[in-house]
């Protein structure tokens, strides 16, 4: 018997690979009508590529052009399914790829040269839809596994895992407790603590999972407006990521099991409402996308937390201080926001409620620029030089507002517009509605009585040895006295080699370790303490001034700090994120002992 070759002869005599015979047969799965009008209609008038940001940032390379993009998968349509392309191939120019070389071509064109913003579609006068062909192409690439390792990695952990970033269940309900113990204790409430599959509530919050890796605040502030509002309302302890990389991969399967899932879990819980996180591919992904790819019908309501804020705000349900945001903003059109789902207006109401100095930027709404960390950009870190050299255009775009905070409602624009304003030193702060609606909040409730939620926090840290590393002798200092007031016994490291080497030779109970420091980094000293059997098991609280070492530590293949702090702390904060690490720890050896 002859051993089936990987490859299939073509009337050429060439030889085709297997997974292009492959890629072949599953396009006309991808022909619907909309998908052939596209196909068709584009007349190669080249207005898209006079909008597009990588072509507008690479103005001599014909190959950033929309339309040479979308010609990568029409030029197959021709040949395969166009007449004149079967009969006048060399005239139409219809061709098919042959070799797997080939597909890795058509990979970084699809996935390193196009974020799917749609901005070449609306201003396309033939009204072709660039950016779902691209995805379709995307869509056929994953089909056989030829994906960015990024993509595949992120896809495989929401399809195994339940969520894009790997998030375990123990994990993500130990940072809710965490966020709920910070907020019970800065209202004074024991109401105000965020409740966990609680059934029959009007509202099921669901949430990216970066905000639980690297921003764990943003719950917190969604938490306080929903305790102010007097809102009835809880978050799912699984299935809870309403992001879907199927989106951003074309695989459809994908996202309608990501979609069923949340979908499922909310008519579980009883939710009347479903309120999506800010995050511009996860409104769009959720709300009007996933229905179709699942193929459910949905009897609930579902919304963006722009509305419900904006909502309680014109409702009276809360009351803000706009006085409070008084630094200059701008606001950044998420481009699945604006361009795929038509929400431009309700951000700036909310902007213009809670702050005293809103600038637009120009162009804005439908038409403005993509962050560049669009359509799953983000986790493609081969492509990354590209990206940032692409985002010089929204790099100008920020910088002629002279605003000092840049506010979006998406995720993906959070990291992609921090990337770029680092590289180009434009000085900017990255924020989201629910940070600015939060902060401007009037208290307008009375707390009930805090003493018992106090009083169980009391006395964890009289006694306690801990090791303090910092390179600023006022922060050490700061932090030493605090602790040494409240009855732990301190020690002080001003580098990483001496924080290694104390760490070893005193064997503290928690160690409380800065990130930027000279010599040895402190990402560094935190991952030679991990990989040390004898103080592998030392707790350890970071306190950093630099929000992107958060997620670099959370990236390093160990196990994660116990605690995570912004620089600057107050007293209040340190003792209280302290004593949380002793009693998540004290609480997790006793379940590890039954």
């Amino acid at each position: 018997m002859t051993k089936k070759s990987d490859s299939t002869e073509v009337k050429s005599g060439n030889k085709r690979s297997r997974k292009v015979e492959k890629v072949l047969e599953k396009l006309p799965s991808q022909l619907s009508r909309p998908v052939v009008g596209s196909l068709v209609a584009c007349v190669h008038c080249g207005m898209c590529t006079k909008v597009c940001h990588y072509a507008l940032a690479r103005p001599d390379d014909p190959k950033m052009a929309p339309a040479y993009k979308a010609d990568q998968v029409r030029k197959m349509f021709k040949r395969r399914h166009d007449w004149t392309g079967r009969v006048f191939p060399w005239w139409v120019g219809a061709s098919e790829p042959k070799t797997e070389e080939d597909l890795e071509k058509l990979k970084d064109i699809v996935f390193g040269t196009c974020t799917g913003c749609r901005r070449c579609t609306f201003n396309c006068p033939m009204g072709v839809d660039v950016a779902t062909l691209v995805r379709n192409t995307r869509g056929l690439l994953t089909s056989v596994g030829v994906v960015p390792e990024g993509v595949a990695v992120v896809s495989k952990d929401q399809w195994e895992i339940g969520n894009q970033m790997g998030v375990l269940s123990e994990d993500y309900v130990e940072t809710l407790e965490w966020m709920s113990e910070e907020l019970v204790s800065e209202i004074g409430d024991p109401e105000a603590a965020i409740p966990i599959d609680k059934p029959d509530c009007d509202v099921v919050y669901s949430i990216n999972p970066r905000e639980i890796k690297y921003d764990p605040r943003t719950i917190a502030n969604a938490a306080k407006i929903f305790y102010y509002a007097g809102e009835s309302w809880t978050m799912p302890s699984e299935d809870w990521d309403m992001t879907n990389f199927g989106l951003f991969s074309g695989d459809n399967a994908l996202g309608g099991a990501v979609g069923q899932r949340l979908f499922e879990k909310t008519k579980e819980l009883g939710g009347k409402k479903l309120v999506i996180s800010e995050c511009g591919h996860g409104f769009r992904a959720t709300r009007c996308e996933a229905q179709t790819w699942a193929g459910m019908d949905i009897d609930f309501v579902m919304e963006s937390s722009i509305f419900t804020m904006l909502n309680y705000i014109k409702d009276g349900r809360i009351e803000v201080d706009r006085t409070v945001n008084s630094d200059p903003v701008t606001y950044h059109d998420s481009c699945n926001l604006a361009r795929s789902c038509g929400v431009t207006e309700e951000p700036r109401e909310v902007l213009r409620l809670v702050t005293t100095d809103f600038r637009e930027m120009t162009p804005n709404r439908s038409d403005n620029f993509c962050c560049t960390g669009g359509g799953g950009a983000m986790s493609m870190s081969e492509y990354t030089p590209m990206r940032l050299e692409v985002a010089k255009v929204k790099a100008d775009q920020l910088k002629a507002t002279g605003a000092k905070i840049v506010v979006t409602s998406c995720h993906n624009c959070v990291d992609g517009l921090s990337d770029l304003i680092k590289h180009y030193k434009l000085g900017m702060e990255v924020k989201q509605l629910v940070d600015l609606v939060a902060d401007a909040i009037v208290p307008t409730r009375e707390p009930a009585a805090v003493e018992p939620v106090l009083a169980s926090m009391g006395g964890t840290l009289i006694g306690k040895k801990i090791l303090v590393v910092d390179d600023d002798p006022d922060t050490q200092d700061f932090i030493e006295t605090v602790l040494s007031d409240n009855g732990c016994i301190t020690l002080t490291a001003s580098d990483g080699d001496e924080a290694l080497e104390k760490a070893r030779a005193e064997r503290p109970d928690l160690i409380t370790l800065d990130m930027a420091m000279p010599g040895k980094s402190g990402v560094e000293v935190f991952v030679d303490l991990r990989n040390d059997p004898d103080v592998a098991d030392t707790l350890v609280c970071v306190i950093s001034g630099r929000p992107e070492f958060r997620k670099v530590i959370y990236d390093r293949p160990v196990k994660p700090p116990e605690g995570y702090m912004d620089k600057p702390v107050s007293e209040d904060n340190l003792l209280k994120n302290l004593r949380r690490v002793f009693e998540l720890a004290h609480g997790a050896r006793v379940d590890a002992k039954v």
